[in-house]
């Protein structure tokens, strides 16, 4: 491949807009297809992605309707695929790589933490790096050993990387195309937990969906996108916060409905973006609950919820009314699929949390 192409004219048509109901993994591959539809400069890598679709068929007939050059299936190499997708990035195109499972994506660590993240602060703002990784991350699906890993904080750790990970059919189409467009490279985790969960989704939303996008204009602001940069209230509450992301995100849901039929009333925040924090939205929600309870899969010690605990008590120490509590994983590797529900932040361990701090 040379320079990019700066014609769209022989991309397939977008889908239909409108409102209508998928699966978290459907909700990506519609936005994936509006990307490419869109962008000729868009294109997908990644072990068994082409025929097969993926080993979760998030890139399900991508390749019959985009062709190998715009979906290409990659060696098993992920230091490779990160590699060449730093090099297309650098010739102006903007590739989305699959890593196939979580704890597949250390080979390629070197490439995104020296590489892929240092070089538009190293070329001085020259050079910008449009590489999305989509990395299917989180348990829940019985897998073994190296499949079931939350390895986001090693990433958010990183000055010069986006991470994201969406908690609903909605945000994972739109956040997707907003990854894409975004001039930044942009860690996106997808809680394969969840992909088979519908939820409703507008496909006219994001800035590639329906032809919104010219493909041969700049990309956008990636501070002007609202569900990449920002928390959301995705329940509103009174008597405590519940922080989570990911595939945490519908069991905090299923929390504060539990705990509404006992009379508490829980406001959950969808973190969304994991690096940067939206801390504002946060922050509004603790000084109006007084309290603050974050959940997420990965181990809690020196997890992305110590950063959130800091940075709510910092901010709201004297409208707290109990300390900022965490649920995770444990300080351990991540277990075999047998005993991963007594690893895993579920229902009844971030209920005790609740209570615990609605005692104080």
């Amino acid at each position: 491949m040379t320079a990019a192409p700066t014609s769209s004219a022989t991309a397939a048509p977008t889908a239909p807009a409108g409102p209508t109901t998928l699966p978290f993994a459907k909700a990506i591959n519609a936005g994936l297809r509006a990307a490419l539809a869109a962008d000729p400069k868009v294109l997908l890598m990644g072990e068994d992605i082409g025929p097969l679709g993926g080993v979760f068929r998030v890139t399900d007939a991508l390749q019959a309707e985009f062709g190998e050059d715009r979906v290409v299936d990659t060696p098993l190499a992920e230091s490779g695929i990160i590699g060449t997708a730093i090099g297309l990035a650098l010739r102006g195109y903007r590739p989305v790589c699959e890593i196939q499972f979580d704890g597949f994506i250390f080979p390629g660590f070197d490439q995104i933490t020296t590489q892929l993240a240092k070089m538009h602060y190293r070329s001085r703002g020259r050079l910008t790096l449009p590489v999305v990784i989509r990395v299917p991350y989180g348990g829940g699906i019985g897998a073994v050993e190296h499949h079931s890993e939350s390895p986001e904080v090693l990433f958010a750790h990183t000055p010069g990387l986006r991470v994201v990970s969406p908690g609903s059919a909605q945000d994972a189409f739109t956040m997707i195309q907003e990854a894409i467009a975004s001039p930044d490279p942009v860690l996106f985790f997808e809680p394969k937990g969840r992909y088979w969960e519908k939820g409703a989704v507008d496909l006219s939303a994001g800035p590639y969906a329906a032809g919104a996008r010219d493909a041969a204009a700049p990309a956008a602001d990636p501070n002007s996108f609202s569900t990449l940069n920002t928390a959301v209230v995705a329940r509103p509450g009174t008597d405590l916060t519940l922080v989570a992301y990911g595939p945490t995100v519908a069991t905090a849901l299923k929390v504060a409905e539990a705990a509404a039929s006992e009379g508490t009333s829980i406001e959950v925040v969808d973190l969304r973006s994991i690096s940067p924090i939206d801390t504002e939205t946060v922050i509004a929600s603790v000084r109006k609950t007084h309290r603050c309870v974050v959940v997420h899969e990965a181990p809690t010690f020196l997890g992305s919820g110590a950063e959130i605990a800091a940075a709510v008590t910092e901010a709201c120490f004297y409208d707290l009314e109990a300390p900022v509590l965490r649920v995770g994983g444990f300080h351990t590797p991540y277990p075999v699929a047998k005993i991963e529900h007594e690893y895993l932040p579920g229902l009844d361990r971030v209920l005790d949390a609740v209570d615990r701090s609605l005692a104080f």
